[in-house]
């Protein structure tokens, strides 16, 4: 009989992962630790679960067998876990809100009236790339450009966000059109994160060149365009009304992502993620203007840059 989950924790760690160190690392523990739990369930199960390779670790047809079974204990776990969060219904304890980082900044921007009536409710921002893992409540809301193909989230469609190119206030721009645009210094992403809105576009107009400067983080490439080190495109929501910056025509046609809210279905009800989710798309309502780059919401936006003739 199988007692301890915190064996078939780390069994199924190190499945994932393949290698002590890493599980070691993701449980906070140390390796002998996870060779002494992993030794003790097969010794519980009387078979070997892994094949010891000299650079990782690989399920053997025990452990095989083995780990559809764990699987559906962790995620019946999560459920039990998520449901239990709802099982009062009180406006009060921490939602965690997961965003990219420029989506990020802009919650961060109006966290005032965020928690308009809220202040009962702690909020987590939580700035990444990645998708956080809603049945793992690694996250109880995200915002997104993409909706992820799980039928367990339920989404919403907050809007659409604007790009724009944008400069120093003395940036020396010699014109707006494509090729006077080609022979300027640009910021962009490295190729680990070409997929971010813009890239692709700017990809297109440097005919497959790499921009000069290439970042991992949209503050980052917003800190290289405020100091004059080139010129990139940025969300007019993150970019406009900054006293640093100019925007060099119109909002791009070519890069208006969408913005999704995602719930899982097991929490949508729970009353301070209803309360949160309502005050995020009343917020995208009242700052549509800002988002959609046609005005400043509550904010000033500076006029765009004036360009030299070419």
């Amino acid at each position: 009989m199988m007692e301890d989950w915190d064996d078939l924790r780390m069994f199924l760690a190190l499945a994932r992962e393949g290698k002590l160190s890493a599980v070691a690392k993701r449980l906070g523990v140390n390796h002998p630790t996870v060779a002494r739990r992993v030794k003790q369930l097969e010794a519980t199960v009387g078979a070997r679960l892994f094949d010891r390779l000299p650079d990782r670790f690989v399920l053997t047809a025990a452990g095989e067998g083995l780990l559809g079974d764990v699987q559906a204990m962790e995620e019946a776990a999560a459920s039990i876990h998520r449901r239990s969060a709802g099982l009062h219904d009180a406006v009060h304890g921490t939602v965690r809100i997961s965003a990219g980082e420029a989506m990020t900044a802009f919650l961060t921007r109006n966290l005032k009236s965020l928690r308009h009536n809220l202040n009962c409710i702690e909020f987590e921002l939580v700035a990444s790339h990645t998708l956080a893992n809603l049945s793992r409540r690694e996250a109880d809301l995200m915002i997104r450009e993409k909706v992820p193909d799980l039928a367990s989230i339920v989404t919403r469609k907050l809007g659409e966000v604007a790009y724009a190119v944008y400069a120093a206030p003395e940036a020396e721009i010699r014109g707006s059109g494509r090729e006077a645009l080609k022979q300027m210094t640009w910021i962009g992403f490295d190729e680990e994160h070409a997929y971010m809105p813009g890239q692709a576009w700017l990809h297109a107009l440097l005919e497959g060149k790499r921009p000069p400067i290439r970042c991992n983080d949209w503050q980052i490439v917003l800190e290289a365009a405020r100091s004059g080190a080139g010129i990139a495109v940025l969300p007019c929501y993150l970019a406009d009304g900054d006293p640093k910056l100019r925007r060099v025509g119109p909002p791009l046609k070519e890069v208006a992502p969408e913005q999704w809210l995602l719930v899982h279905r097991d929490l949508r009800a729970l009353p301070r993620v209803r309360a949160v989710m309502d005050a995020i798309i009343r917020l995208f309502h009242d700052e549509r203007a800002l988002l959609e780059g046609r005005g400043a919401g509550r904010r000033g936006v500076k006029p765009v840059l004036r360009v030299a003739a070419s």
